[in-house]
């Protein structure tokens, strides 16, 4: 049976700050993540706002770089999925499809997943022209049509990202304005491969074996038409995945984690870093921030614990 200090679940950049943090407090620290760590930031293909790069940085590089510096400070990054925590005397017993793991401590850092839009055939279709990652996905609509679903920053800036493949780009939103930033905003504009389809929600995707069209509805007067395209990228939203704490601390009525500032759950021992926890901003910068905070909390916790 595997004893650790502190168990991590989740790589993004919230989980591989704490354990830079954690390993270089010399607690004996293992991150858990049961895909490619980088979380969702590893799809992003440039970051303009992460302080340093003056010129932006990619989502994956910056995630390679984090992960290396983990390992540097002695951190272990283990693929596993983590299917059950309990509660014991001073520790948690975390059951895993690779073992079980005893540790002092957890950091709850398992990001957040991109919300279907739930129509009629959304789900036959991902992988089939349906997809949620356009850094992905987009270099398979070179020459093609493609549809994105969403108004806000993830949706813009995807959108604009797909015109360096795609023929031509429709940007669904339900309101008459964009919720993105100005600066994404006054981008899309001007790019003249995307054409905006205001007032508008998806109502079915249509194609058999493949993506063949959308079928959108007016939301002001009910009418509806069809689109042709090849693809269909969704961004309406991410859902948490705090799953694992629901029966154990505060979760609010969204499914994020209540922390303080300290990031401490309702449950002593039990930290949650990054976008998985009730907050106003959910970027990489603070994901880093909440990272490095939690693992400080938990090196005061297991000095309490002594």
């Amino acid at each position: 049976m595997d004893k650790r200090d502190l168990v991590i679940i989740g790589g993004g950049p919230a989980g591989l700050t704490a354990g830079i943090y954690a390993s270089r407090a010399s607690i004996d620290t293992v991150i858990l993540e049961r895909g490619v760590p980088g979380g969702l930031v590893i799809s992003t293909n440039l970051i303009e706002n992460y302080p340093g790069f003056s010129e932006g940085v990619s989502g994956p590089d910056l995630m390679i770089q984090m992960e290396k510096q983990a390992k540097r400070f002695g951190c272990q990054i283990m693929s596993a999925h983590v299917e059950k925590i309990e509660t014991g005397d001073r520790e948690f017993h975390l059951r895993t499809d690779s073992g079980e793991i005893i540790t002092r401590a957890v950091i709850l850092a398992s990001g957040v997943q991109p919300q279907m839009l739930g129509v009629e055939g959304e789900k036959e279709l991902i992988g089939r022209g349906v997809s949620y990652c356009a850094t992905c996905d987009g270099p398979f609509y070179r020459g093609k049509s493609v549809a994105v679903i969403g108004g806000g920053d993830a949706a813009v800036e995807e959108a604009i990202f797909l015109t360096r493949f795609a023929e031509k780009v429709f940007v669904i939103h339900r309101r008459g304005e964009l919720r993105a930033i100005k600066i994404l905003q006054q981008r899309a504009f001007e790019n003249q491969k995307i054409e905006f389809v205001w007032h508008s929600v998806a109502d079915e995707i249509l194609g058999r074996k493949l993506v063949e069209g959308i079928r959108v509805r007016d939301v002001r007067d009910g009418s509806k038409k069809t689109l042709k395209v090849d693809g269909v990228f969704i961004y309406v939203g991410n859902k948490p995945n705090s799953l694992l704490l629901q029966d154990l601390v505060k979760i609010d009525g969204k499914g994020y984690v209540v922390t303080d500032e300290n990031m401490q759950t309702t449950l002593k021992g039990v930290f949650a870093a990054g976008d998985v926890r009730q907050k106003l901003l959910r970027q990489v910068v603070t994901a880093v921030a909440d990272g490095a905070t939690a693992a400080f909390a938990v090196e005061k916790h297991l000095a309490e614990l002594k």
